[in-house]
């Protein structure tokens, strides 16, 4: 049985794993519940499954005779812990992640920002302690599903990407789009902020980077398709030409499922992919003029340092920018833009640097308002409302 720890218990992922969890009974033991803001939920959570331990960023969580409080290192090093699920956002699971694989937990990850900002941290982290690290993300997973088996001649992987609500946009109105219709996903149910990140296509620049990690292979060899019908989650192609592809229903139920029954697939509990009603599926490529963020985290990610860790911070303060109605979608691009041509990197980072390139770059993004029009060459006095 694995036993497991869920940093992010109440968020996306976090549900979805729960979700998991209720269909494999006796499968999956929860032994720590971690969440922020939402206590609601957590007092709920741990009604239902009885955690030993549980982290809350609030202390008006639900009184348990079974449940104590920890902090997130005491979780992650528990010994009755041997699987750690690091289903947050942002910089607050980077620590945790890294403390975990030091103590040869096994991780699975859904924090994108975990490994595009320390991934030379983390994957060393994993090698020096010989613990597994999983990917949840559903593009990842799906690589990982199609080079089990492989003992190498992969010529490129191919990351598939909805494309987000406005790929068949012009781009002249891009820069009109609303946090509403920016929060609209086609497809995925997702929080705020990966949903705004897969509109800019940045989400799908931070998966380039962390393929890169995962899959110890160069940036040359990953590319990214457009597929809006978000059922080739991504693919590989081998040197002789051979192409493999994971298909699935867009859920993130099944990489979820996959990752916490490893090394063995188990029967799931969603129905399986119509073949009566699939007729197509559409590919496209992906046009980098319009959606610059993809071409500015690829950058981040090859140039290395502390740049990627710049790349995150600028983006989650651009983006609260953005849903607060302060700055444009096209502004987002411009603000993290500058923030990387500003940025003084370190090499080699440890993770005082990164996380002090985080904080810089949360802060020289978060000083720019409405009252400032971006655009490419640099910015100007905008007293018009935007």
């Amino acid at each position: 049985m694995k036993k497991i720890a869920l940093l992010g218990s109440t968020g996306s992922i976090g549900t979805s794993t729960l979700e998991v969890v209720r269909h494999l009974p006796g499968q999956v033991e929860v032994v720590a519940l971690a969440a922020g803001h939402n206590t609601t939920l957590l007092s709920s959570q741990i009604r239902e499954f009885h955690p030993r331990l549980y982290h809350s960023l609030h202390t008006d969580i639900v009184d348990s005779a079974e449940s104590i409080s920890a902090s997130l290192q005491d979780i992650v090093t528990d010994e009755e812990v041997d699987t750690v699920v690091v289903a947050t956002s942002g910089n607050v699971g980077l620590e945790p992640t890294l403390v975990a694989l030091q103590n040869k937990k096994t991780v699975l990850l859904s924090n994108k920002e975990v490994l595009v900002m320390a991934g030379e941290l983390v994957t060393a982290a994993a090698r020096k302690s010989g613990a597994h690290l999983l990917p949840v993300d559903s593009e990842h997973s799906a690589l990982w599903q199609c080079l089990r088996g492989e003992s190498g001649g992969v010529r490129r992987l191919l990351l598939t990407a909805s494309g987000g609500p406005f790929h068949h946009y012009p781009v002249e109105q891009l820069v009109g789009i609303t946090p509403a219709k920016a929060l609209a996903h086609p497809v995925w149910s997702m929080g705020q902020k990966i949903t705004i990140d897969s509109a800019t296509l940045m989400n799908k620049g931070l998966e380039v980077i962390e393929a890169h990690w995962l899959f110890d292979t160069p940036f040359e060899s990953i590319d990214v398709l457009v597929h809006p019908d978000c059922i080739v989650h991504s693919l590989v192609e081998f040197v002789d030409g051979t192409i493999k592809a994971q298909l699935s229903q867009p859920d993130m139920a099944l990489p979820i499922q996959y990752a916490l029954s490893y090394p063995e697939r188990v029967q799931g509990f969603l129905p399986p992919l119509s073949w009566e009603t699939l007729r197509t599926l559409t590919f496209e490529p992906v046009d980098d003029k319009k959606f610059p963020c993809l071409r500015l985290a690829r950058e981040a990610g090859e140039a290395g340092m502390t740049f990627p860790a710049v790349l995150c911070g600028a983006d989650e303060a651009a983006v609260s920018l953005f849903l607060q109605g302060r700055v444009r979608f096209t502004d987002i691009a411009s603000i993290v833009q500058r923030a990387l041509d500003a940025h003084k990197p370190v090499s080699h980072p440890d993770l005082a640097h990164i996380l002090e390139a985080d904080g810089w770059a949360r802060t020289f993004a978060a000083s720019h308002d409405a009252r400032r029009q971006f655009t490419s060459s640099g910015y100007a006095e905008n007293t018009q409302e935007i």
